[in-house]
């Protein structure tokens, strides 16, 4: 069985170096950063910028990704049996973003705008429902969710200290030896002894600069 693994992984490595793009992990990561961590730079840009061209640019590129995202939900089980379903999805995700191709001006103007006017009445009355019953809920379960509150922050407290005594810890490990190093080096310094002669006697005497403090 050990050998089997062993072979299985070597196989899906192989399979990973000599053809990533026939990874679905790897197109996956693509599409995820081609389709929410590209464009989330770039609308911080624009709204930083206040460049209002960008902002309109990237507002309807949001709301075509968020139309696709929506669909994709309900077909995502089928759709995933597709031959090559992730890089079409790739490519379709370049194309909404492409200035020269502006795909998400073309899908908003001529699909999502027209279906959204046309259903705008009932949509506004689902939307209003939908905050109307959340506020609700929020207000009914109030002290539930400060509970909740309280509990997830003393559980960040709690990792947070955790993460600050194990850095103390380290620190002290690593600057400790060089602390009792620079100590003993200081602490432990040779006493230099001088040889005084007397001119009467001739005799010489041994006088330590320690022991002649007056």
């Amino acid at each position: 069985m050990a050998l089997f693994g062993s072979n299985v992984s070597s196989e899906v490595g192989l399979r990973l170096l000599l053809c990533p793009l026939g990874s679905n992990v790897v197109v996956r990561t693509a599409c995820c950063s081609v389709g929410i961590v590209f464009p989330v730079y770039s609308t911080f840009k624009a709204i930083e910028k206040k460049d209002q061209n960008e902002q309109q640019r990237w507002l309807v590129y949001w709301a075509a990704y968020g139309s696709f995202s929506l669909a994709e939900a309900f077909a995502d089980k089928v759709l995933y049996w597709f031959p090559l379903y992730y890089h079409m999805k790739f490519a379709f995700l370049v194309w909404l973003q492409l200035p020269s191709t502006d795909g998400a001006g073309h899908l908003y103007m001529r699909h999502l705008r027209p279906f959204l006017l046309r259903h705008q009445a009932k949509l506004d009355q689902i939307m209003g429902l939908l905050y109307g019953e959340m506020a609700k809920f929020i207000s009914l379960h109030q002290a539930e969710i400060q509970l909740a509150r309280t509990f997830v922050m003393k559980v960040l407290a709690g990792v947070r200290d955790i993460i600050h005594s194990d850095v103390k810890q380290v620190t002290g490990a690593i600057e400790g030896p060089t602390t009792r190093r620079t100590h003993d080096s200081t602490t432990t310094q040779p006493t230099h002894d001088s040889v005084i002669e007397n001119p009467t006697t001739g005799t010489q005497t041994q006088d330590s600069e320690s022991n002649h403090e007056e």
